[in-house]
Order: C-alpha cells, then structure tokens, then sequence
C-alpha cells in the first residue's frame, strides 16, 4: 500500500511561487496606490483655485522699505 503513493520528490512542481504571487499582489497595490494618488493630485490642480496670498499690512511694508533704503511716502 505504501508504493500506491508517488513521492513528492519526483513530482515537478506546477503554478506559481507562493511567495511569487505575494510580491506581485504587493507591487501591483503599490502601483494603483501610486498611480491613484497622481490622478488625484492632477485633478485637484486641475480643479481646485489657486490659494489667495495674504494681504500684506502697511507696517511690514513700511518696515521692508526702510530696510531698502527708500523712505516711507508721507515722512
């Protein structure tokens, strides 16, 4: 009865490499994960507006002129 069963030795393996397949599963959800996170970047550029820059106050901008050198109008 013993000899009804072929050793596993002589049999070739078939399919594929189960550590194979995990690191394609892996890469392949890091390349959606990727390629997800592009799209979205493109379509926010695309549609979201620019942000407004603050306005800057009259004292910072008496202070930046004093720093160059030209007085402030109304001295």
């Amino acid at each position: 009865m013993a000899d009804e069963v072929p050793p596993f030795d002589d049999v070739g393996t078939k399919g594929f490499n189960p550590g194979l397949i995990v690191l394609l599963v892996v890469v392949g959800l890091l390349v959606i994960f990727l390629v997800g996170n592009y799209a979205l970047y493109v379509y926010a550029q695309r549609t979201i507006p620019p942000k407004k820059k603050k306005p800057v106050s009259k004292k910072k901008l008496k202070k930046e002129r004093l720093k160059q050198g030209v007085s402030a109008p109304g001295e």
